[in-house]
């Protein structure tokens, strides 16, 4: 955060250098896009501090990463906020509009992230980014008590703090909403090139990365556009890098239809040019990881039922084949 002057020239606001939003903190709008920072008494402040919309433990093949501890629990929670827009947002009720939350100090959360099954934990539902000094706090606490850290995101944050979060998370899977930029701009209250920007950061890391496409019928579903967006991400983030592309259903302010089956299968058939994991979601029924190689199925999975059954340190038991995934 930096002082920034307001509109009379007589100071007392301050800018948010989070994300590429740079909300402006003021005396009459105290409070960011997000509705997690801002100001108190006018200073810079973290209302939103803590305070978890919810929490519950999930397959990790929820979130959805499949190359990453398949089969594992893992515990979720997240804000009530979002630095986006989404007219589209499927967690509406909590990333955009106030929600009830409760107040759980990191040691807390921590000690419940490794405990009762679960092996990690998971800053996900709405947008975590914008918890990031809360997320500095409590993942190296998970760490240091064996547990892993997930992050769950839109990837619309500035690279100082992106910076940050590495160095403190193990795993990610990032929206990729659109293609187009004027997809971002009109349904999103955002832009494409950040979100770009840190898919290829995080891959670049070396933390594990996924990424999530919903595919919006008549708003993201161009096959025109698949074979670009296939190769940017075989480029920058890795031919290995697993892909899900996601059935979007009608939420909060978009009323289209949901996506037929049919154009999920036509581009999973697309982006697997390309991309040697690409999953179908929201489709039920069975989801397996095959071998590039060779073509052995190293996981079986229905629904979130996972079983290895051929893999052993990342690599297919019949070739050899690294595929990369953290076990």
């Amino acid at each position: 955060m930096t002082r920034a002057g307001d509109a009379d020239g007589n100071g007392g606001a301050w800018r948010c250098l989070l994300c590429p939003r740079r909300c402006l903190w003021t005396a009459g709008e105290p409070l960011g896009r997000c509705r997690v920072r801002g100001l108190s008494a006018g200073s810079p402040s973290l209302p939103g501090w803590g305070r978890c919309v919810g929490i519950s433990a999930d397959p990790i093949e929820k979130k959805p990463l499949y190359h990453f501890h398949p089969g594992t629990m893992v515990l979720s929670t997240g804000p009530a906020g979002c630095n986006l827009s989404c007219s589209f947002c499927q967690n509406w009720e909590i990333s955009q509009q106030e929600s009830p939350t409760r107040l759980v100090a990191p040691a807390d959360l921590a000690s419940a992230a490794v405990s009762g099954g679960s092996s990690g934990l998971a800053f996900t539902y709405t947008e975590p980014v914008v918890w990031l000094e809360y997320i500095v706090e409590t993942a190296p606490l998970v760490r240091r008590a064996g547990g892993f850290i997930v992050m769950v995101s839109n990837g619309y944050v500035e690279p100082g703090p992106l910076d940050e979060l590495l160095e403190v998370t193990d795993a990610w899977n990032v929206d990729l909403k659109g293609w187009r930029d004027s997809f971002y701009r009109s349904l999103c209250g955002g832009s494409r090139e950040p979100v770009l920007r840190s898919i290829e950061r995080i891959a670049g890391s070396g933390r594990h990365l996924e990424v999530t496409f919903l595919l919006i019928p008549g708003e993201n579903d161009d096959p025109a556009d698949w074979p670009g967006m296939a190769s940017w991400l075989s480029d920058h983030a890795g031919r290995a890098t697993p892909l899900h592309i996601s059935r979007y259903f009608p939420r909060y302010r978009m009323d289209r239809p949901p996506t037929p089956p049919d154009t999920i299968r036509r581009a999973v058939e697309a982006f697997s040019k390309r991309l040697d994991f690409v999953y179908p979601g929201n489709l039920g029924g069975e989801c397996d990881t095959l071998c590039p190689e060779c073509g052995t199925v190293l996981i079986e999975r229905s629904g979130y039922s996972v079983r290895i059954a051929a893999l052993s340190s990342g690599r297919c038991m019949k070739c050899g084949r690294d595929v990369g995934i953290v076990t």
